[in-house]
């Protein structure tokens, strides 16, 4: 077998320290959301729909923008439309189709959820970071998922 070209000490302090910050970074914010009856994902998808024309999108685009499966996007959608923050609508030019379409509620849920959210991020991430710091974090993440979307593509 070939050497796998272990990571260095540095290394595998900044791979770790990386993973540990997602983890707890994620489980906060969600902890937070919780207090709104969402999850971190809910959220995602709200933002995702509030931001697309006419607050829809096709559940195949809306899966790849939220990197889920599109059975699992599918189970969060009806869970979403129990609560009455999204719907469902056929798409008129593929009957194949289904859009996600953001509620009146949805959208109000949106703008009442969003402040808090910010505010969050910002005291658990943002603002523990110098301007440099943002930058630089902005700059390696692009870096990264540029990366991942080029594999993703070739595919």
């Amino acid at each position: 077998m070939e050497d796998p070209g272990w990571l260095s000490p540095r290394e595998q302090g900044a791979w770790r320290a990386h993973l540990a910050a997602h983890r707890l970074l994620s489980h906060q914010l969600d902890r937070e959301l919780q207090a709104f009856g969402l999850s971190l994902n809910d959220y995602e998808i709200l933002v995702n729909l509030s931001e697309s024309p006419e607050h829809r999108m096709r559940m195949s685009e809306l899966a790849d923008a939220t990197i889920q499966s599109r059975s699992r996007l599918s189970h969060q959608i009806s869970r979403m439309e129990a609560a009455g923050l999204v719907t469902r609508e056929d798409c008129e030019d593929d009957r194949r189709g289904t859009y996600a379409v953001l509620t009146d509620l949805g959208w109000d849920t949106t703008q009442r959820v969003a402040p808090e959210h910010v505010a969050s991020v910002r005291e658990h991430f943002i603002d523990l970071l110098t301007p440099e710091q943002v930058a630089t974090v902005e700059e390696i993440y692009t870096h990264v998922v540029d990366h991942i979307h080029s594999i993703r593509s070739a595919k």
